[in-house]
Formats: C-alpha cells, sequence, structure tokens
C-alpha cells in the first residue's frame, strides 16, 4: 500500500528554516521517509498548493532550494480539488490551506495517509471520516 505524507503550512516553514523551533524534528520525519524510500518503499510527500501559497514557497526562489531538493510532490489545485476544499472551508471553517489538505486527504483512495501539522484538530476535522495518521509538530 502507498504512504502519503501531506505538509501543512508550518511543516514547510520549519523545514524552510533551521532557526525554526521544529525544523529538527520536521527534518527527522523527511529523513525517515528518505529512509523508507531507499528500501523501496512506496512513499511519497506531498504538499497541497494551497499550503505553498500559504507559506510563501516560490520553487523559482533560490530561498527555497532547500526543499525544492527535497522532492516533494504539488497536489494542484484543480477543479475537483477545489470543489471539494470549497465545501470542506465552508462546513469546517478552517482556513483555504487546512481545506486544501482536507481535499489531498479525502482523495486519496487506498493510501495511508500522515499529515505533518502544527494543528492536529483542523486536520481531524477537513480528513471528515477518512482515516488519517496526525503528526503533531
Amino acid at each position: 500500500m502507498t504512504r502519503l505524507v501531506v505538509l501543512d503550512n508550518e511543516a514547510v516553514q520549519a523545514l524552510a528554516s533551521p532557526h525554526h523551533p521544529m525544523h529538527q524534528r520536521v527534518l527527522a520525519h523527511m529523513e525517515a521517509v528518505e529512509r523508507r524510500k531507499r528500501r523501496a518503499a512506496a512513499i511519497s510527500l506531498m504538499v497541497p498548493a494551497a499550503v505553498r501559497v500559504e507559506a510563501g514557497w516560490d520553487r523559482t526562489s533560490a530561498q527555497w532550494a532547500f526543499l525544492n531538493r527535497l522532492r516533494i510532490m504539488d497536489v494542484p489545485l484543480d477543479a475537483a480539488h477545489a470543489n471539494a476544499a470549497a465545501a470542506i472551508h465552508d462546513q469546517a471553517q478552517v482556513s483555504v490551506a487546512d481545506a486544501h489538505i482536507g481535499a489531498t486527504v479525502q482523495s486519496a483512495a487506498s493510501a495511508d495517509i500522515t499529515v505533518l501539522t502544527s494543528d492536529p484538530a483542523d486536520i481531524r476535522k477537513v480528513a471528515g471520516d477518512r482515516p488519517v495518521t496526525v503528526v503533531a509538530i
């Protein structure tokens, strides 16, 4: 089974700055993912596009070079994700970025999902009835 690791805004911010108080903790999670990949585990790192926007992550900017090397895939805010995120945003009263995380989680049909987040309550809210592992950073 495929495992997806989804980053929220705080996880992106923590990775981006070695001075962030959660930098080492999130970096340890990234290193664990890389070890699993080397053992041929089916695991992918993902960041919803709305989270990238909220975090200010511009893939063309040199200041984000470290994160760009981590092979974190973008989850586009396409029509299907936008519709799901809009419904989640309205129902759960969360940020657009959290709603996009929810749409990402809910659309990943057969994957085991882990979300690295600073707000586990919001992630549980947006996940709906989809089982998700929430790792508080």
